[in-house]
């Protein structure tokens, strides 16, 4: 006699192992669109980190937990650090750049077409239009890269180069160089979440490309709006 609570759940394995599916756009792409948002620390530090001055601890979102530098980049890293207030350029108002924009503590919005995305950032109203087709421009940089993506399956890949070495990769003192290239991944693993990696080359700055990795969540209240977004660049307290 086959013991029916057993045979249940051995007969629901096989539907338990299967991925999730995401939903599908008018065009049969996954749909990534929505509000989305990270839920770290990562904008502070993306290493894990304990807490600090007008910092909380963190897990960190970099595989491996240590960014690799070259000796020299490490330097100009602790000297960042201890120049963050003045130095970071989001503290002047400036675009965050790409991968910062995904982890900042506000919203950004993803649409679709049928034929490329865009993202829309809350902060600083930055955005980032993602070409399906055609190749990077030479001699040029942005802000925020010039991005070209493609789809692996249900993973959009995204191509991101043509950087300027202003920005930071947090408020950390973390950066980058002008040879700064980022390949992105963002996968629907959930109803309300996405997988997003992102592995980081930059030969000036680091020995070895590395990776990050977190999750960003849908926001998922009525009447949800990316909302207008008011900077004011650090001063020096007057002495």
């Amino acid at each position: 006699m086959i013991n029916r609570p057993l045979f249940l759940l051995i007969a629901a394995i096989p539907a338990l192992a299967q991925p999730y599916r995401a939903p599908r756009t008018a065009n049969g792409q996954p749909d990534l669109q929505g509000i989305w948002q990270a839920q770290t620390t990562a904008s502070y530090d993306i290493e894990a980190h304990a807490a600090k001055l007008g910092m909380p601890a963190g897990l960190g979102i970099v595989v491996g937990g240590q960014i690799p530098y070259t000796a020299e980049a490490a330097a100009k890293r602790r000297q960042n650090f201890q120049n963050r207030a003045t130095a970071d350029p989001n503290n002047k108002c400036f675009l965050p750049g790409v991968p910062r924009a995904n982890y900042l503590p506000l919203p950004f919005q993803i649409f679709q077409t049928t034929k490329d995305v865009a993202i829309l950032y809350e902060y600083v109203h930055a955005y980032r239009l993602i070409r399906m087709d055609g190749k990077h421009p030479e001699d040029v940089d942005f802000w925020m890269g010039d991005s070209r993506g493609h789809w692996d399956g249900d993973t959009l890949v995204v191509d991101v180069s043509d950087n300027n070495d202003q920005t930071w990769l947090d408020a950390s003192g973390n950066f980058h160089s002008d040879a700064l290239h980022v390949v992105e991944r963002y996968t629907r693993t959930g109803p309300d979440t996405i997988g997003y990696e992102a592995t980081i080359e930059d030969p000036k700055v680091f020995t070895k490309p590395w990776k990050i990795s977190l999750s960003l969540y849908r926001q998922t209240g009525k009447n949800l709006q990316l909302m207008e977004y008011d900077c004011y660049a650090y001063e020096e307290p007057s002495k």
